[in-house]
């Protein structure tokens, strides 16, 4: 397991460095605080799971997982003081697969770094659902609408069969974190909004009038069960 952290604050690298010391001894950290180093130490490195800031000295966070695409699938975090929604959802359509703000708890960041390391390993046989025109395989991560393919994060993957699982009912917000996170934390619901957001921008004809993911206000989301 080898986790590369791209980071210019020393003191950021540092927390991050004693918590999987103490709680994820065997990982294997390696760390630049430029971005196109970075770049570089995903290609050289093969990290299996990259934390990434957004505010480095020589080039913008959102250029280095633009670049990091353009030949790897692998898992990004996106670390980050820059919280508003526009910035989360920029991240998510760049290819990051989750994204969290500082400050952070530590045991929430390692719970989120398993969750990712654990999706991207996964060896299961192929498990496809279809729920009306949407069709997804969780092992390929492959979602068709109808004859179109849409690309999912891994995150946006996790949610999606969770939901598409229990069509028809409600799942509530700690259940979906535990499905995408392990474990239901402090402002996962805030997360969630976003994620399903993104969703919908992809599979709602408009997003700002979903048919296919309802909210249930106070309680979850629901993916509609076609009759």
């Amino acid at each position: 397991m080898k986790v590369l952290i791209v980071e210019d604050d020393r003191e950021i690298v540092d927390i991050i460095t004693l918590a999987f010391e103490i709680r994820w001894p065997e990982a294997q950290l390696v760390s630049t605080h430029l971005g196109e180093q970075g770049v570089e130490m995903v290609e050289s490195e093969s990290p299996d799971v990259v934390i990434l800031d957004l505010g480095l000295p020589d080039i913008s966070g959102f250029d280095v997982l633009k670049e990091i695409r353009a030949f790897s699938t692998v898992p990004v975090l996106i670390l980050t003081v820059r919280g508003e929604e526009n910035d989360v959802v920029k991240g998510l359509e760049w290819g990051a697969d989750d994204y969290m703000t500082k400050p952070f708890r530590q045991l929430e960041l390692l719970s989120r770094i398993k969750a990712l390391t654990r999706r991207a390993g996964a060896t299961i046989g192929d498990d496809t659902l279809v729920c009306g025109n949407l069709r997804f395989n969780s092992t390929t991560m492959q979602l068709l609408q109808d004859d179109k393919e849409i690309k999912l994060t891994r995150t946006e993957g996790s949610i999606l069969k969770k939901l598409m699982a229990n069509a028809g009912q409600v799942v509530v917000y700690s259940s979906i974190a535990e499905a995408v996170w392990g474990e239901d934390y402090p402002d996962a619901v805030d997360s969630l909004r976003v994620y399903i957001r993104r969703l919908r921008e992809k599979i709602e004809e408009n997003p700002d009038k979903p048919q296919i993911i309802l909210t249930k206000m106070g309680l979850g989301y629901s993916m509609v069960k076609p009759d």
